[in-house]
This record gives C-alpha cells, sequence and structure tokens, in this order.
C-alpha cells in the first residue's frame, strides 16, 4: 500500500483521537460552573454540553480554515509532520488531563504542527499572518473575558441590589442552564474545528483538497470531528471539572451564569472571525474576573497561578515536542 496513503489514514485515525480527547480534556469549560453551583448533575451536565458541543462544531468552517491553511504554508507540509504534531498535541493533553491542569489543547495542537514544520522546512514555513492571529488569540481572550467578566458581574450585582436572594438564586439556576448551554455549544465551534482543519491540512498533503484560496473542509472531515468531540465531551473531564468550578473560586448560579455568558460570546465572536482561541483561557479568564468581584482574596490565586503556568508552558513544550517527533518520524524513516 502507498505509504503516504497509510500516514493520511493515521492522520484521520489520530485526529479523531484528539478531537475525543479534546473532548473529555475541554468539558470543563462548558459545564464546570453549572456542575460547582449544582444546577445540573454531573450526568445531566456532560450529556447536555455532549450534544451542543457536536452542533457547535457543526456551524462553521471560519477557524478550520484558518488552522488548515493560515498557520504553516500547506504547500510543503507532508503527512509524517501532521502525524507528529497530533502525536505531540494528544500527548500534551493527556499529560496535562492527568495533572488536572486546564490547559489549551488548542494551542498544544497549533504550536505542535508549527514545531513540526519548522523541524523539517525551518521558519519560513510559518505564515506570519496566521500566526499573528492565533496569538492576539492567546494574549487578548483570557484577558478579555476577565474584564466582561468582572463588567457583567457588577452591572448584574447593580440591576438586582434590591432583590431577594431566594428569587436570584431561582432565577439563575434556570438562567445558568442556557448560559452552559452556550458555553457549550461556542466550545464545540471553535475547538471542534482545529481538528478539522488539521486532517484537510494532511489532505491536502496527499493531493485531494487544493490549497491557497481555493482550501476547504470536506463534508465527511466536519461531521466525525464534531462526532468525536461530541463523544469526547459526554464522557466527562473530571478531575479538570474540580479545577475550573470549585478550586479556583466559589460560585452561585449568577456568577456561572456571568462567567459562562461572557466566555461564550468571547470564543463565539472569535470563531466567526476564524480566530482559533483557547475556550480553556476564556472560561478561566472569566471565572476570574466573575470571582474578583467579591473580593481579590475570593480568588485561589495559588491555583490561578498553576493555570497560567500550565498555559505558558503549553507553546514552546508543544513546539518542541511537535519538532522532536517530527525529527524522530524522519529519522527512523517514516515520512512519504
Amino acid at each position: 500500500m502507498d505509504n503516504a496513503l497509510v500516514l493520511l489514514a493515521l492522520v484521520v485515525l489520530l485526529g479523531v483521537i484528539f478531537e475525543y480527547v479534546n473532548g473529555f480534556h475541554d468539558a470543563a469549560n462548558a459545564i464546570a460552573t453549572v456542575v460547582a453551583t449544582r444546577v445540573l448533575t454531573p450526568i445531566q451536565a456532560v450529556l447536555m454540553a455532549g450534544s451542543l458541543n457536536l452542533l457547535g462544531a457543526l456551524s462553521g468552517v471560519a477557524v478550520a480554515k484558518t488552522v488548515g491553511n493560515g498557520i504553516v504554508d500547506a504547500k510543503v507540509v507532508t503527512q509524517d509532520l501532521v502525524v507528529a504534531a497530533l502525536i505531540a498535541a494528544i500527548a500534551w493533553d493527556l499529560l496535562t488531563w492527568y495533572f488536572g491542569l486546564p490547559t489549551s489543547s488548542s494551542h498544544a495542537l497549533i504550536f505542535s504542527i508549527i514545531g513540526a514544520s519548522v523541524a523539517i522546512h525551518g521558519l519560513d514555513v510559518i505564515i506570519v499572518g496566521g500566526l499573528q492571529k492565533t496569538s492576539f488569540g492567546v494574549v487578548y481572550s483570557p484577558a478579555l473575558a476577565f474584564l466582561v467578566g468582572y463588567l457583567l458581574m457588577l452591572a448584574l450585582y447593580w440591576i438586582l441590589r434590591n432583590t431577594s436572594f431566594g428569587w436570584v438564586q431561582r432565577f439563575f439556576g434556570r438562567a445558568q442552564i442556557l448560559s452552559s448551554a452556550y458555553m457549550a455549544f461556542s466550545h464545540g465551534g471553535n475547538d471542534g474545528q482545529k481538528t478539522m482543519g488539521i486532517i484537510a491540512l494532511a489532505l491536502a498533503a496527499y493531493g485531494v483538497v487544493p490549497t491557497g484560496a481555493d482550501f476547504y473542509i470536506p463534508d465527511w472531515v466536519k461531521v466525525i470531528c464534531a462526532v468525536a468531540i461530541g463523544i469526547g465531551t459526554a464522557t466527562g473531564g473530571w478531575r479538570i471539572m474540580k479545577t475550573m468550578g470549585v478550586r479556583i473560586t466559589k460560585l452561585t448560579p449568577v456568577q456561572g451564569f456571568a462567567a459562562e455568558t461572557t466566555a461564550g460570546t468571547v470564543i463565539e465572536i472569535a470563531t466567526r472571525f476564524g480566530i482559533p482561541i483557547s475556550t480553556t483561557h476564556a472560561i478561566s479568564g472569566a471565572i476570574l474576573g466573575v470571582g474578583s468581584t467579591r473580593r481579590l482574596s475570593a480568588v485561589r490565586w495559588g491555583i490561578a497561578g498553576r493555570i497560567v503556568t500550565a498555559w505558558v508552558l503549553t507553546i514552546p513544550g508543544c513546539f518542541v515536542l511537535g519538532y522532536i517527533v517530527a525529527v524522530a518520524m524522519r529519522a527512523i524513516g517514516v515520512h512519504p
């Protein structure tokens, strides 16, 4: 059998595995707050999030096109480099999942493909505009989510200042189901598309998908990635859920509503502009912003510091992993 075809099949398999791992790794992004505030049971929350992740992943392809044709030069990327990137990203996701760290699966994948591509083709393979767009998301999405979450929570405090505590708890207990569903949908829309782009990049390397302006995402790729992230989310991410929903700060239903609405909106806007951001960054920033409105000491900044450290390590860590795996595969003769 053609070696290139075998590698392409391996890319599709690893892509589905990564999307599944992404789903259970990032399940906490969509449902940590709704579980922490006891609005839904964990089982109810993961089933809801799994379904809406699937729908969100089918809602567009702008992010997929950025990842598949806008980060590295698709004309020189081969299937073995995509395999190396997926192996590196999966390894990083599993490592951080084991330690309960809510790192970014998105940037793990993106910087793994950059590392693998640079290992073989040098820095010229990077598309500067696409990297700038991604870097914009890395830097500004958590900061924007923090600020918007903080301001939205202050506005809700002012609006509800004369409302009874019991009514607020009941109303936002119901409203938080909607905000959690919104967060799950937006999560699927951004994260679900990234693996679509990577698989389409491998298809372009094989010659069945054009590069450049005519680059597109085949329908079957959209479906398998959406199903994989949906099933992965439904499997749950209990270790990370505990960190996101309980250990950072204690949340009430109104605070959970504010955090999810903020994060979902930041993610949705980025998705429609084709910016691959970290849903983990967005919801973490929103939770920190909402929690800070009570008092700064209400946030466990030590836990938040560990999360930030993990974010920072993801970029060089995955670049190096992708680089090493690509070099090792070429050394043992695994390439088209």
